[in-house]
């Protein structure tokens, strides 16, 4: 396996427990709830690590987002990661994933030279998949979805097993590519001490529009054609009933409700 130089496209994300939306504006409460990396996005991480220990290389992780992103680069600078770039400025806010995308995709490109770029198969505040695959397009390079297994890199091609709606698939993909890591694709590993030292010294690059030259019109919510309009949570609704007796009874009681709930029945289901 040859060395490779990888990008790992990661977020900062509200903490999925702690994750709230705002009921008039339908909006996703960011302020004053603890802000993390997207879990997804440590089996990128992951996976971009174990290929530079296999082959050599080097990993740049990077990132659009507000001055306090820079803290999900550090995380992984901790994990392995050699380096780190942020994606800053207040023109860039707003954006959808399109206009995400085209800013990544143009960051990258100004990164120089590469062969992988790697990201989570979607991020825990949007759920859409998207920016990946958009990504891609954008710098002009093949893309699978989903990776299952590990990367085996043979000379100018990789060879990527990705889960499609009809089950698995092998693909042999020319480098460069991207490709979206599955949840427990891998098993993530910790930072070491020696690497949170690191992390913590280590110089980020803070690049804005015009270091990324960037067109004002596709960045941002200028360069959004997607609008939010509503964001609500599930309803939970849930009945509870509380059977009392022998257990012989009880088990009667819950046959009882049981049947109930079945179709056709009054109470249960059409």
């Amino acid at each position: 396996m040859r060395a490779l130089r990888i990008i790992v496209c990661i977020k900062q994300v509200p903490h999925p427990d702690e994750a709230k939306v705002d009921p008039e504006t339908g909006l996703v409460i960011r302020d004053g709830v603890p802000m993390v990396l997207n879990p997804n996005d440590y089996f990128a991480i992951e996976e971009s690590l174990r290929l530079k220990e296999t082959g050599g290389g080097e990993g740049v992780a990077m990132t659009m987002g507000p001055p306090a992103a820079e803290a999900v680069l550090r995380e992984a600078i901790s994990l392995g990661v050699d380096d780190g770039v942020l994606l800053c400025h207040r023109s860039f806010a707003g954006a959808d994933t399109l206009a995400t995308a085209y800013a990544l995709a143009r960051g990258i490109e100004c990164l120089g030279g590469y062969d992988l770029v790697l990201t989570g198969s979607r991020s825990t505040d949007g759920e859409t998949g998207q920016v990946g695959p958009q990504i891609a397009e954008f710098l002009g390079i093949p893309h699978a979805a989903e990776l299952i297994r590990p990367v085996e890199v043979e000379g100018d091609h990789l060879l990527a097993w990705h889960q499609t709606d009809y089950g698995q698939e092998l693909l042999q993909m020319p480098l460069p590519a991207l490709l979206t890591v599955a949840k427990g694709m891998n098993e993530p590993r910790l930072p070491s001490l020696r690497g949170k030292m690191r992390a913590k010294k280590q110089a980020i690059t803070v690049w804005g529009p015009e270091e990324i030259k960037a067109d004002p019109d596709r960045i941002g919510l200028a360069g959004s054609p997607t609008r939010m309009l509503e964001t609500t949570l599930p309803a939970r609704k849930t009945r509870s009933k509380m059977l009392e007796g022998s257990l012989a009874e009880q088990v009667a009681a819950l046959l009882h409700e049981l049947a109930d709930m079945l179709p056709g029945k009054a109470g249960g289901r059409p």
